[in-house]
């Protein structure tokens, strides 16, 4: 996370970096951005850099907290519209993100040099291990009544379950060049396919 330092600049020079950042890391991985082409092209000092993030890992992945957090609040508000349907509000959700064409080059990037770290950002999407409390706020908008599931325990697993998928989804639309329709299909079929399970025992 930031520096208090950063936070002490206005908010102008805030955006200004992080539209900075987000413009590097859309042009390479996080393994090959350079905090110099950052600098430079932000008009600061290294040393300046360094007062508000402790490196470049620090910088990215709160880009990318700020990314999954904006698609969190959209994940709850799809479930409320869809009445806490979970396969219904996950199908809108899958669209409206490969839809999306806001930071494509950034996601694409993200997405095709995938870490356990960065899953674990994707997957706190729908799924809050670490809090109780937003597990639960999850939870209270999903209708319990239109699963199998028969606790929270399992709810939580089915939640990991299905945004696995989700992520290999949309890693694969980027991988394989699809298009969006076909992204969409592959996905309504494994959705599916999860809904009415695969099992006739």
């Amino acid at each position: 996370m930031p520096k208090l330092t950063f936070y002490n600049l206005s908010i102008e020079k805030q955006q200004h970096l992080i539209d900075i950042a987000k413009e590097e890391f859309s042009n390479a991985s996080l393994s090959d951005a350079s905090i110099a082409n950052i600098v430079k092209a932000a008009g600061i000092s290294r040393g300046s850099f360094y007062q508000y993030f402790e490196g470049k890992e620090d910088l990215y992945f709160y880009l990318l907290n700020g990314y999954t957090a904006g698609r969190k609040k959209i994940f709850r508000d799809i479930l409320e519209t869809k009445n806490g349907d979970l396969f219904q509000a996950m199908s809108e959700f899958y669209q409206t993100t490969v839809k999306e064409e806001e930071l494509l080059d950034f996601k694409r990037n993200v997405l095709l040099n995938m870490t356990e770290q960065v899953e674990t950002k994707f997957i706190k999407i729908v799924d809050e291990e670490e809090s109780e409390e937003e597990f639960r706020r999850i939870s209270s908008l999903i209708d319990k009544n239109k699963l199998n599931s028969s606790d929270n325990k399992e709810l939580y697993h089915l939640l990991k379950i299905i945004m696995s998928v989700t992520i290999r989804n949309w890693i694969e639309y980027f991988a394989k060049n699809l298009t969006v329709e076909e992204s969409i299909a592959n996905y309504e079929l494994e959705l599916k396919l999860l809904g009415t399970g695969l099992s006739r025992g």
